[in-house]
């Protein structure tokens, strides 16, 4: 049985060029996975939902949310406050 959400990625595009993949069949596990490969500078090649490619819209819809979040980690942690401060502050979910 295939997994819900496949992830294709390369962790260091500068010096590998093999791609790993991240399997999962849970949508926030699949965000959080994303959001430490944007953390790491990672390449996201592709993101599949039960075995076909998203399309760019929905892909860009899970970076971005994925974004969001780290940024609002980020935020957190730097300026020591918590997830209702950011939201307040600058307008991020946490």
């Amino acid at each position: 049985m295939l997994a819900k959400y496949s992830i294709e990625y390369n962790l260091f595009p500068q010096h590998n060029k093999r791609t790993q993949i991240h399997r999962t069949d849970d949508p926030v596990e699949a965000e959080d996975f994303l959001m430490y490969l944007l953390a790491g500078g990672a390449r996201v090649s592709n993101i599949k939902h039960d075995g076909t490619n998203l399309d760019e819209t929905q892909s860009d819809r899970m970076l971005r949310v994925a974004a969001e979040r780290l940024v609002a980690r980020l935020l957190g942690e730097s300026l020591q406050i918590d997830a209702p401060s950011v939201k307040h502050r600058f307008g991020f979910a946490a």
